[in-house]
């Protein structure tokens, strides 16, 4: 079985040892899970089951309780503001990583248009001998009229 099998997020804890992990009381967790402070996993017959994460989320949360004074509204505000946050920088990181690519696109761009202005300085047609650049072909434009309507 591999490391990631019973990673962080993997729900695996019954709610008295997610008690007991957390330093909780049970129905201290069940009023969490019901004001959405904490959201365990759920059996097939509706049993919560709690995560490392979770556990450590629960921890956090008796922590600001107590040590900062926080209530529980707060804490809950507090934990969506901290979600929102890791959101926002998953999609800057996104952004980032796209901006890069583009970047590089316009890189590649901008050297291949300066290799042709270089060969058409020269006189060179593009894509002459030597150069890996795609000729232009060049369009004449003939006007007909009939003769006395000038």
């Amino acid at each position: 079985m591999s490391r990631d099998a019973f990673g962080d997020d993997t729900p695996v804890y019954v709610i008295s040892v997610a008690a007991e992990l957390s330093g909780l009381h049970p129905q201290t967790l069940r009023t969490y899970d019901r004001m959405g402070l904490v959201s365990p996993g759920r059996t097939s017959g509706r049993g919560r089951r709690y995560s490392m994460r979770d556990i450590v989320m629960l921890r956090e949360i008796q922590r600001l309780s107590q040590e900062e004074g926080i209530n529980l509204a707060g804490i809950k505000h507090i934990l969506e503001l901290q979600r929102e946050n890791a959101a926002l920088r998953d999609e800057l990181e996104r952004l980032r990583a796209s901006a890069s690519q583009l970047a590089g696109e316009l890189e590649s761009t901008r050297s291949v248009a300066a290799r042709l202005a270089q060969q058409l300085r020269r006189g060179e047609p593009a894509g002459a001998p030597g150069g890996d650049l795609v000729p232009i072909h060049r369009t004449h434009v003939v006007l007909w009229h009939e003769r006395g309507r000038e």
